[in-house]
């Protein structure tokens, strides 16, 4: 069957989400056939206004159509518009391509009375299902991000799926976890003919054997063996690699901002946060790992302490969990300080661990607070950080376009720290291994400048530790 279809042209049907989701999905098709319902035009229309991430997408494809159709001639609008990308993707899109066609022709409805055609998605099953009908030697596919028209399409006897294109991913337990656990015969295989030195102030290691083929640079390294060793791979050439001796975070001098690590994953993290050569540290982990309290830390210890960075940015996609509890007065902060209780919560921590007792840390948590800016997500377009240290919390709810979109604001001097919980998304079409989460993780994966740390142990208080297990 899959031969079969392999071997028979393709003709794809787009979803309106599609396009709002990746408007160059339509050039991602390579040499097949792609075919948009009037249906799917009518709802482009409808949500083409506005300043959202929706809005804009939608003009981007509108200003892709209108392209294609420019440099078609006339006959091509029936016959199929060469779907040939325009310059901006040129250099990632090449031939071969298909074409694109939009329906010009009314066809004809054979739904089941229980599923009316005045319906936008019961409309797709019925052209999908005249095309079928009409083309008999065209393997036809509905492409969708709605689940429910996926079941309903498998009902009909459609073939419908996803839309993988920005799928990193088949299953989230192959995402980069960040560390490597070193086996027992591991000092045996890799140090016989291991050297080490010292250069400001850190312990390096060169290894060589078969195991280095599973790493990449800034995988942490660590052993169950009792030794406690724990490095950081810097860097790999050939069949040997450098390692560095990480800084123990969890002893009492090596407080940061008055917080210190309480477990293995904790330090690296710290690691990887104190490092001001690695610009992108991302840290997936579900609550109570410290993700937030972590990074605040080492934000302010290098904001006020070192003057490493100007200041911290601290933003997030702001998804109701609940209902939406409509527009909120004030300026963009005072708007944003509602979806920022895991900041306020985590400036008490540290005020605390910075106050002697009986202490009033309410100063300090207004002293640290002028330290963080608050911003929305939906003002970034165009902005370039210089200096500073930008948070971007519940990451997993971004896609990856909008991922791009704020990695791509950095400047000079700039450190970007992703947070988030992949287990916890709350934007619609979104999955764990679609996520612009995941999506940086592993392209970062093995970058110089970049690291990642899957933080597993909560450290909030054993209540939330039990809860996590048992609810």
């Amino acid at each position: 069957m899959e031969s079969n279809q392999a071997e028979r042209k393709k003709l794809f049907v787009l979803d309106t989400n599609i396009l709002i989701h990746d408007p160059s999905a339509l050039f991602r098709f390579k040499e097949h056939d792609i075919y948009l319902p009037m249906v799917v035009l009518e709802e482009l229309d409808q949500g083409k206004k506005g300043l959202s991430d929706t809005a804009r997408n939608i003009r981007q494809v509108n200003r892709y159509f209108d392209n294609l159709i420019k440099t078609a001639s006339g006959k091509d609008i029936f016959q199929g518009i060469p779907l040939i990308a325009p310059d901006q993707l040129s250099e990632t899109f090449t031939p071969p391509c298909g074409k694109l066609f939009f329906q010009s022709e009314e066809l004809p409805i054979v739904l089941p009375e229980s599923l009316p055609g005045n319906k936008p998605d019961n409309s797709i099953l019925a052209i999908t299902l005249a095309l079928q009908a009409k083309n008999p030697d065209i393997w036809v596919s509905l492409v969708t991000k709605d689940i429910n028209l996926r079941i309903k399409a498998s009902v009909l006897g459609i073939h419908a799926e996803d839309y993988h294109n920005d799928q990193m991913l088949d299953d989230l337990s192959f995402m980069h976890s960040g560390f490597y656990e070193l086996d027992e015969n591991f000092w045996e295989n890799h140090g016989k003919e291991m050297s080490s030195w010292k250069q400001d102030g850190k312990t390096f290691y060169q290894v060589n054997g078969p195991h280095i083929k599973d790493w990449v640079v800034n995988t942490c390294l660590y052993s169950n063996d009792g030794s406690e060793f724990e490095s950081i791979v810097r860097n790999i050439e050939n069949e040997h690699a450098n390692i560095e001796y990480s800084k123990d975070f969890r002893r009492p001098k090596n407080k940061v901002f008055g917080i210190n690590a309480r477990n293995r994953e904790q330090n690296f993290a710290l690691n990887f946060l104190m490092d001001p050569e690695i610009d992108f540290v991302s840290l997936v982990g579900g609550a109570g790992t410290g993700k937030t309290l972590l990074t605040l830390a080492a934000g302010l210890a290098q904001v006020i302490d070192t003057k490493l960075y100007r200041e911290i940015i601290m933003t997030r996609v702001t998804v109701p969990v609940g209902e939406d509890i409509g527009f909120l007065p004030g300026t963009e902060e005072e708007k944003m300080t509602p979806w920022m209780g895991a900041l306020m919560d985590n400036l008490e921590v540290l005020a605390q661990a910075l106050t002697k007792e009986n202490e009033d840390d309410t100063e300090l948590q207004e002293i640290l607070k002028k330290r963080i800016r608050i911003r929305s997500m939906n003002f970034m377009r165009g902005r370039t950080f210089l200096n500073k240290y930008l948070i971007i919390d519940e990451a997993q709810n971004l896609t990856s376009k909008q991922m791009q979109t704020m990695i791509t604001r950095a400047g000079p001097g700039t450190k970007i720290v992703c947070l988030g919980n992949v287990n916890q998304i709350d934007t619609p079409y979104l999955t764990e291994t679609t996520s612009g989460l995941t999506y940086a993780v592993q392209c970062f994966k093995g970058w110089n400048h970049s690291a990642h740390m899957t933080l597993t142990r909560g450290e909030r208080s054993r209540l939330a530790d039990y809860a996590v297990k048992v609810l």
